[in-house]
């Protein structure tokens, strides 16, 4: 019991650091994306790369990583983008190993304090020859049952966070592969970006050509 106690503690530990990091890197990665862009368009990226420094978590750092390198290839920018977020990776899954570690051992346990505290009831018996009463034996294997209960339950509530904490990993590693890509998208059509006439600037060029050329007809 004292190992499902240590289990159960150390359950809630991590599951704590886990929320406490999820909630401090969240931001809106659409809003964020939006200023960047604003900033790449007119090619201002001393002022992107200080946007994205302001920023905490691993979204600013991996947009921060492709932006100081905005003078690079596609290519290898898509490269540096992959090894910021593969550097990231190891942040994002912190502690989930040693969750899911407690999820598989604590049963485990259970079951071995099970298996050691009937031993302890049949070594009563025999030391007695044999003869017990019924509430001694019942005592005895409710005593020997009482770890695998408790594994199981540390089991079951680590096992449902786990899978909370790897849902949010899964979605910010998502949310990082989209910045990149974004972010590589925004400088390489910022180096090709051309001066774009407004349709209704273009509509009103041409009717001004339509008119000098039937001014010109009908003089002739």
């Amino acid at each position: 019991m004292w190992l499902q106690a240590v289990m159960a503690f150390l359950a809630v530990v991590f599951v704590l650091e886990r929320l406490l990091y999820f909630h401090g890197v969240r931001i809106n990665a659409a809003d964020f994306l939006l200023g960047i862009a604003n900033h790449v368009r007119r090619k201002a990226f001393a002022e992107a790369i200080h946007e994205a420094g302001r920023v905490p978590g691993p979204v600013g750092r991996v947009a921060h990583s492709v932006l100081v390198r905005h003078h690079m290839s596609r290519s290898d920018l898509r490269e540096i983008a992959d090894e910021a977020i593969c550097l990231e990776v190891p942040r994002v899954e912190r502690n989930m190993r040693a969750l899911l570690g407690i999820v598989m051992v604590a049963p485990l346990a259970g079951m071995l304090g099970t298996v050691l505290g009937l031993l302890d009831v049949f070594m009563e018996i025999h030391a007695q020859g044999g003869e017990i009463s019924h509430s001694g034996m019942a005592k005895g294997i409710f005593e020997a049952m009482v770890t695998t209960a408790a594994g199981l339950t540390v089991a079951t509530g680590a096992y449902v966070f786990y899978l909370v904490m790897l849902g949010k990993a899964k979605r910010l590693v998502n949310r990082l592969e989209r910045t990149a890509i974004e972010v590589v998208n925004l400088i390489v059509d910022a180096r090709g970006q051309t001066e774009i006439v407004p349709f209704r600037d273009e509509a009103g060029v041409r009717d001004a050509a339509r008119g000098e050329r039937g001014s010109a007809s009908t003089r002739s």
